[in-house]
C-alpha cells in the first residue's frame, strides 16, 4: 500500500482481534479443521493444514485444541463439515471488500453477510466484482538487520522485501511461505507474523471519517461467526489510523 507500511494497517487489525480472543480462537480452529478435511491431516503433505496450524500457534491457541482440530477433520472425533464461500462488496469511499466464509450453513451466512453489509453502510456486489483486485499471496513480518533478512529471505523464495530494520515485509508465493518461514528462522530473524493472505494490486487512501465507516464495518463482519477473514483494499495512513484506534 502507498505511502507507509503495510504492517501498521495489519497490526490495527490484528490488536482489534485480539481484543475478542475467544472468537479468533474459533475462527482460527474452524480453519485447521476444514483444511484437515479438505487436503488430509499430514502438513507436510498439506500446505493449507501446515499454515492453519502455524497461524493458531502464532496465537497461541493451545496444542491440544489444534491436535483436536486436526482429529476431526481427519474423521477420527466427530466434525462439521464447512463450506468455503467468498463474498465481494464494497464499503466506504470505494474500498473493496473479500470476505472468507466458511460454514455449515449456507443460508445462515448469507444472510448475516448481506445484512451486515447493507446495516452498517456497504454495499455486497456480485461474484468477481472485486475478487480480481486481490491475489493469495505469503506474507511475513519480520525484525533484524538488512543483509541477514534479504539473503535468508532470498534463499526461502521470497518475491519481495521492503521496509527497514525495525519491520520488513516480506511476499512470497502462498505454497512458499514455510520454507521462507524456515529459512529465516534458521538465520535468526525474528518473526513476527506470517500468513497466507489476499493482497490488493491497487489500494485506497482513507480520510478520518470514511476510515471509521470502514472499520465499523470490517469490525461488524469479522464479529460474524461464519466470517473467516475480512481481506480489504484501504489505506489508512498512520495519522489517522492512530485517531480512530
Amino acid at each position: 500500500m502507498a505511502g507507509h507500511s503495510k504492517w501498521a494497517n495489519t497490526k490495527h487489525r490484528k490488536e482489534r482481534q485480539d481484543a475478542k480472543r475467544g472468537k479468533l480462537f474459533a475462527k482460527l480452529i474452524r480453519a485447521v479443521e476444514a483444511a484437515a478435511r479438505n487436503g488430509g491431516t499430514d502438513p507436510e503433505g498439506n500446505a493449507t493444514l501446515y499454515n492453519a496450524i502455524e497461524k493458531a500457534k502464532d496465537a497461541s491457541v493451545p496444542k491440544d485444541n489444534i491436535e483436536r482440530a486436526v482429529a476431526r477433520g481427519g474423521g477420527d472425533l466427530d466434525g462439521v463439515d464447512y463450506e468455503e464461500i467468498w463474498y465481494e462488496g464494497y464499503a466506504a469511499g470505494g474500498v473493496a471488500l473479500y470476505v472468507q466464509v466458511l460454514t455449515d450453513n449456507r443460508n445462515r451466512a448469507a444472510a448475516d453477510v448481506r445484512s451486515t453489509f447493507t446495516r452498517m453502510g456497504g454495499s455486497l456486489g456480485e461474484p468477481g466484482s472485486v475478487g480480481y483486485l486481490f491475489a493469495p499471496k505469503g506474507m511475513i513480518v519480520a525484525s533484524g538487520d538488512e543483509e541477514t533478512v534479504l539473503l535468508a529471505a532470498l534463499d526461502g523464495g521470497a518475491e519481495d522485501v521492503t521496509g527497514s530494520a525495525e519491520l520488513w515485509e516480506i511476499v512470497c508465493p502462498p505454497g512458499d511461505l514455510a520454507a521462507v518461514r524456515a529459512s529465516l528462522e534458521a538465520a535468526g530473524v525474528a518473526v513476527e507474523q506470517a500468513e497466507v493472505t489476499q493482497l490488493p494490486s491497487t489500494s485506497v487512501e482513507l480520510d478520518e471519517p470514511n476510515a471509521r465507516k470502514v472499520l465499523r464495518l470490517v469490525d461488524a463482519l469479522d464479529d460474524l461467526d461464519d466470517v473467516q477473514e475480512v481481506f480489504a483494499n484501504f489505506d489508512i495512513p498512520d495519522e489517522i489510523l492512530a485517531s480512530v484506534g
